[in-house]
């Protein structure tokens, strides 16, 4: 509706209040996330030793890890759940948030592991 137009007896209004509105980050989200704390082991080539490390929160593509020490955006390494054993390839989206429990390092999957964290994930449906 352009300004300073009226509606007329019997017109519905078809503008919605909000709907041109950016959606929220929640709504960009291409995955639910699930706040989950659980042990995980970080292991980067070139390195002996492997990083111990804990989730903040998982999802079906990804998660949010704390570290003790950040890792640079771009970075790919093999995470493990040693729950299950299972490793999965993955690659840091950002660069890493400092935090009280140390650094939270975002990263995704490279190839779909739906499984991996061992929680059921209901369907997205944006």
């Amino acid at each position: 509706m352009k300004p300073g137009s009226y509606l007329r007896p019997g017109q519905v209004n078809a503008m919605r209040p909000g709907a041109n509105r950016q959606p929220t980050a929640e709504e960009r989200r291409r995955a639910q996330r699930v706040l989950l704390r659980m042990p995980v082991i970080v292991h980067l080539t070139g390195k002996t030793n492997p990083i111990h490390g804990f989730t903040h929160t998982v999802s079906a593509s990804g998660a949010m890890i704390i570290l003790a020490e950040g890792l640079a955006a771009g970075t790919k390494f093999t995470l493990e759940n040693p729950k299950t054993q299972q490793r999965v390839e993955v690659n840091v989206v950002r660069p890493a948030q400092l935090s009280q429990g140390g650094s939270l390092v975002p990263v995704e999957f490279l190839s779909p592991a739906p499984q991996f964290w061992n929680i059921f994930f209901p369907p997205n449906v944006n």
